[in-house]
């Protein structure tokens, strides 16, 4: 109980960064401007799903870059070995093995040609961490038919992809500084993908027009004389192209780009007063000019083509020559397109074409009202976790609510430092801290209840209980924490906004259960010096129960086998309600204004869009309807006509989009891999620490217990329809992290008991240690359930399944870890300590205090 200067000087001094850093998050936005500058500014963003926005996950297109570049290679390899060294050749292309093979037409010119073909090899460096060596694009080779090879390597592929997502990034950047939008988020991830999150930019299809497009921009002339389709009926000249137009028709055009768009300076929209249409005016650098000048003073009354995305635009005759350095684009444009490629021009291209793999839209009133669901869920979940508490310890349960109340103040002061983006799963983290952050206050006070009934003064059963609870609380954080980081790795988006609450709730509950909570209860003590310690007021299992748990333990494990093989029978037989995450598609939430929605109408409204398979549901509020799409044949030009045609067809109903989400079979197939991988590595990661900390057959028997809870709640998926998606992953690994808790408290008395009895039967031994810890575990289990319930309840229909899951599996978790966990180590060969076991545990350094 002895508190020093320093650790009272610490906790002031981090309750107080506390509320300075987490206060502005909660004023108002006029308030917050006129803070002082040397105050920190709010660093905590909403997530897209609290105030609306778009979300597009971008590819680079391999297979099109692998292309592009053996084209390339081609073009290449040619010129240097025929124009330059006049070596007859003829070339092929291996797209299935990334190389090219050069027949040469006379073979004594072997070795001139590998020495010729050397000048074309090309070093790729990642333009971000650029050592100055770079990597080797080709490799060269010769074929047992004497045919020589050149071949893409695989580093040199990585390495392009890699530089070619990092100036895509910068392109897309700009292209969204030009819309002004505030605060987007633009990240790499991995080498090839690129994520874009805009708030509060609720047209999704028209920010993946403009993030998406290339816009390469060129200019050639038109080949004269001839049009397309006459050429193509008589062979293309040498040097030619036919290239489709905006309006349908088609040109042929000469291959040589007379001028490229990276010499544009500006691109603006404008309005044509002759024609009276939108059009965009450019204007070039001097080199640009001059070589624009030069074009048109040579080819007046012949056609010029300005060719976007390998698509004629526009195709005018050039009636004198253009000397000024500027031009305009005339097409079908309205005044939105119009601006649209203006923005793109003066961006500049993209350096490779970009596939959308997951697109997210979310309304901003649906944003609002996920907001409103977060709060109420939070505040009646605060509010009846500090009623039981008081109700439960009177002034004891005020010291550990002080510490809850800090506790989130310090989740919201870390989320505001790190800059941290707060989501709809990450209010539920928050709120499910809530809940947990009390168990380690309900461990002290019980282990302070049972050191003053064997007979402890107050003060040593303060001590003790403090002293003693420690090692327990860390070893049930821990595992908790394990699956929080397993999360955030293995997640992505919302999910990772919950394992970060989480993450930061089990770091801080550390800090304010133990420290602030002893803080509180040092004031007291030396303020009242009581003769007793009247701690507890309302228990749900009264003191020194003998439930004889190991008796029926038989009956128990029998029907725990049969409920995990009906749950694993109904995921193979029955199967599981994926959601989008996992099968790839579209999601349409979609609301009717003025009344209740008509599940058969939308049906019916929809049957005829020959959409393939679609699913109709209804979706949270009677007004609430959830349409599913299944993913189209066309890929993600297909997937946005069909969200198109659904719109399109609901609107005269008066249905209007909420929010859509749309992820493609690629993206799918990952998070399924990834979330199977992250449960896996989550039930290794804490095998190994519980086996480090306790014995082997408390690991064993702790990886078993929770994966027989596993078991059951994705069988609850299953039975009940629930939609499987890659929050449910989210809940099944926090319920890893929650059966944990309670497995660790229960194994940490029957080890601590194993030492004190020595020679009582070790099924007795596990009966007395369930008995001692139940008052504990039903408690905390009940705070836990607080928390959850309200997020049931008002959480909103997004995270109706994951808490859903969550609930139950808590309450399976408590089951298993009170019953199943005994009879499973007693199994494994858990036994009594010899003598000479004993006195060698004695001889050896604590390990850490128990409960």
């Amino acid at each position: 109980m002895h508190q020093s200067p320093f650790r009272v000087a610490i906790i002031l001094i981090v309750a107080l960064l506390g509320i300075v850093f987490a206060a502005p998050n909660f004023l108002p936005q006029q308030v917050r401007d006129s803070l002082p500058g040397w105050l920190p500014k709010p660093g905590l963003v909403l997530g897209l799903d609290l105030q609306g926005g778009s979300h597009l996950l971008l590819e680079v297109d391999r297979a099109g870059i692998v292309t592009q570049r053996l084209s390339d290679v081609r073009r290449d390899a040619r010129n240097v070995l025929a124009n330059q060294n006049g070596i007859g050749n003829i070339i092929t292309t291996d797209e299935a093995k990334n190389a090219i093979y050069i027949e040469l037409t006379d073979p004594s010119q072997k070795e001139q040609a590998l020495t010729a073909l050397q000048s074309i090899q090309n070093t790729v460096n990642n333009s971000l961490f650029s050592t100055g060596t770079g990597v080797n694009e080709l490799a060269f080779g010769e074929l047992p038919d004497g045919r020589l090879s050149v071949t893409l390597t695989p580093e040199g592929i990585t390495q392009r992809m890699s530089s070619l997502v990092a100036q895509s990034i910068e392109v897309i950047r700009s292209r969204i500084d030009e819309l002004g939008t505030t605060e987007p988020t633009i990240q790499r991830q991995g080498d090839t993908r690129v994520l874009v999150q805009v708030p509060g930019f609720g047209d999704s299809t028209r920010l993946k027009n403009i993030v998406s497009q290339t816009a390469r921009l060129t200019f050639h002339m038109v080949y004269p004389g001839l049009t397309a389709d006459q050429a193509e009926a008589q062979g293309l000249p040498a040097g030619t192209m036919i290239v489709p137009s905006q309006d349908g028709g088609r040109e042929l055009l000469y291959e040589d780009v007379a001028l490229g768009g990276e010499s544009l300076v500006d691109a603006q929209p404008s309005y044509d007063p002759q024609r009276g249409i939108p059009v965009v005016s450019f204007k070039f650098d001097t080199r640009g000019a001059v070589t624009f000048s030069e074009i048109t003073s040579a080819n007046v009354g012949q056609r010029f083509a300005i060719v976007l995305d390998n698509t004629v635009i526009t195709a005018p005759v050039i009636q004198q020559p253009i000397t000024g350095g500027s031009g305009q684009i005339s097409g079908n444009f309205t005044t939105a397109s119009a601006n649209d490629l203006a923005v793109l021009l003066r961006a500049g291209a993209l350096p490779a074409s970009l596939n959308v793999i997951e697109e997210r839209t979310v309304d901003a009133s649906l944003g609002a009202d996920s907001i409103r669901a977060g709060l109420t869920a939070g505040v009646v979940a605060s509010v009846l976790v500090v009623s039981f508490m008081v109700i439960a310890y009177g002034l004891w349960g005020v010291f550990a609510n002080v510490s809850l109340v800090l506790n989130v103040i310090l989740i919201f002061a870390a989320l505001s430092v790190l800059g941290s983006t707060l989501t709809l799963p990450g209010i539920a983290g928050i709120v499910l801290t809530i809940g947990m952050a009390v168990d380690a206050n309900v461990l002290i006070y019980e282990r302070m209840r049972e050191e003053q009934r064997a007979g402890r003064t107050p003060l040593q059963a303060i001590n003790a209980g403090f002293e003693r609870a420690w090692g327990t609380i860390v070893d049930s954080h821990l595992t908790q924490l394990v699956a929080a980081v397993v999360l955030y790795f293995m997640g992505s988006g919302p999910v990772q906004g919950f394992a970060v609450t989480l993450g930061l709730g089990i770091l801080t509950s550390l800090f304010t259960s133990y420290t602030v909570t002893s803080y509180q209860v040092n004031l007291w003590y030396k303020r009242v010096r009581p003769k007793e310690l009247k701690i507890q007021h309302f228990r749900f299992i009264p003191d020194g129960t003998k439930i004889p748990f190991m008796k029926i333990s038989r009956y128990v494990i029998a029907l725990s086998i049969i409920m995990s093989v009906v749950s694993i029978g109904a995921a193979y037989f029955k199967g599981f309600n994926l959601g989008i995450d996992f099968v790839g598609g579209t999601a349409i939430e979609v609301q009717h204004v003025g009344g209740p929605a008509d599940v058969g109408r939308v049906r019916e409204l929809l049957d005829g869009l020959e959409l393939g398979e679609v699913q109709v549901q209804g979706f949270g509020t009677p007004e609430d309807v959830l349409v599913r799409v299944q993913a189209q044949e066309g890929g993600q030009s297909a997937d946005q006509v069909a969200v198109q045609k659904v719109q399109q067809a609901l609107a005269g109903d008066n249905y209007e989009v909420r929010r859509t989400e749309a992820v493609s079979g690629t993206v799918s197939g990952e998070l399924a891999w990834t979330g199977t991988i992250a449960v896996i590595i989550a039930l290794a990661c804490i095998l190994i620490y519980i086996w480090f900390r306790f014995e082997w057959q408390f690991a064993l028997a702790a990886v078993t217990t929770t994966s027989h809870d596993i078991i059951m709640t994705i069988g609850l998926f299953s039975i009940t329809g629930l939609e499987f998606n890659l929050s449910s992953i989210a809940a099944v690994l926090t319920l890893v992290g929650l059966s944990l808790n309670e497995t660790v408290v229960v194994s940490d008395r029957i080890r601590e008991n194993l030492l004190k009895y020595r020679k009582m039967p070790l099924p007795e031994l596990i009966d007395l240690s369930i008995n001692q810890t139940i008052v504990r575990t039903s408690l905390t289990q009940f705070t836990v359930l607080l928390a959850l319930v309200p997020l049931v309840l008002f959480g909103g229909e997004v995270l109706r399944s994951f808490t859903i899951a969550m609930t139950f599996g808590s309450l399976v978790g408590m089951y298993s870890s009170v019953i199943v966990n005994g009879p499973i180590l007693i199994n494994f060969g858990l036994k009594q300590k010899t003598d000479e076991e004993l006195v060698a545990k004695k001889e050896k350094p604590a390990d850490g205090a128990s409960v």
